[in-house]
């Protein structure tokens, strides 16, 4: 009886078993793998998320400590101009009540009343006399050292009172400026330059014409001819006189001036003006003489007064007066 053939089935079931829990492995790993590689980004995108929230918190709290510092920066400086101002202000106050003490001090002084009273009235009367002087006698000149020597002494006053004082003369002392020179001074210059030369001066003679008849220049070579205006002043005795008389009439202009009579001056001014032509009948410089004459004449001898009294009135209402 043959031999049968050894059994095969079995060996090749364990074989494929094998393979398939090999691949069930496999798939298993790579399961877990892919599961595992998931799980492992699913963290790190959690922990950048939260590393940038972390990060952005940081830098919320970071600009927020920055703005705290910049407002804490800007108090501090507000606090030290605060500070500044009221040092300023203590400063100040301290001053203040430095010259109030200064000043109840000296009004405490019973030596400074009288001083001061005795100050007043030197004021009060020069600006008394400054105003007389320019009123009375139109004297610019005096008033305005009668101003000059009070304006020294008003500034020695240290009381506040008086600092609206102290600006009224400055305004007086101004307006006197502006009034120039004593319109007498010009008009005696005027009259000095009429007089000059008056004495040395002679009447022209007639210069005897190449017209005329030989007969005409013969008499007149014999016949001294003396223009009409002039006529009765060929002698010397007569033309002394007549120059005395002028002199006259120059000493009543100049008393004229100095009065600031107008009226007085106009008519020794044409009296001088009578005696001129006489003396003077055809000489180049009569005509010379008579537009000084006239513009003598038309020349004012007084001016506007400036002065209102303001500073002396304000000194008297503030002395009680």
């Amino acid at each position: 009886m043959p031999t049968p053939p050894p059994p095969v089935a079995p060996a090749r079931r364990s074989h494929a078993g094998a393979l398939l829990l090999w691949l069930l492995v496999a798939l298993v790993l790579a399961a877990v793998g892919v599961f595992g590689w998931r799980y492992w980004q699913a963290g790190e995108r959690q922990r950048q998320s939260l590393a940038e929230q972390q990060r952005a918190a940081l830098d919320a709290r970071v600009e927020s400590l920055r703005q705290l510092q910049r407002t804490q920066a800007q108090r501090l400086q507000q606090a030290e101009a605060t500070n500044r101002v009221l040092r300023d202000e203590l400063l100040g106050i301290g001053q203040r009540a430095a010259l109030l003490e200064d000043s109840v001090s000296k009004l405490a002084d019973p030596d400074r009343h009288g001083a001061q009273a005795l100050r007043l009235d030197e004021i009060e009367l020069l600006l008394g006399i400054g105003q007389q002087r320019l009123r009375l006698d139109d004297d610019i000149d005096g008033a305005r050292r009668a101003l000059a020597l009070a304006a020294p002494l008003l500034d020695g006053l240290d009381d506040p009172a008086y600092l609206n004082l102290r600006q009224a003369l400055a305004q007086e002392q101004a307006a006197l400026q502006a009034l120039g020179a004593d319109p007498r001074i010009h008009a005696n210059v005027l009259l000095e330059r009429i007089a000059a030369g008056v004495d040395s001066a002679t009447p022209a003679r007639p210069a005897p014409s190449l017209r005329e008849p030989w007969y005409q220049r013969l008499v007149g070579r014999l016949v001294h001819r003396q223009p009409t205006a002039s006529a009765g002043l060929a002698q010397r005795p007569d033309r002394d006189a007549a120059l005395a008389a002028l002199q006259v009439e120059f000493s009543l202009a100049r008393a004229a001036i100095e009065r600031r009579d107008a009226a007085g001056l106009r008519h020794a001014l044409a009296r001088i003006d009578g005696w001129l032509q006489r003396l003077l009948a055809g000489s180049p410089g009569l005509p010379q003489k008579r537009r000084l004459l006239a513009e003598l004449q038309a020349l004012p001898l007084r001016m506007e007064s400036p002065l209102a009294g303001t500073t002396l009135q304000q000194l008297r209402a503030l002395r009680g007066r």
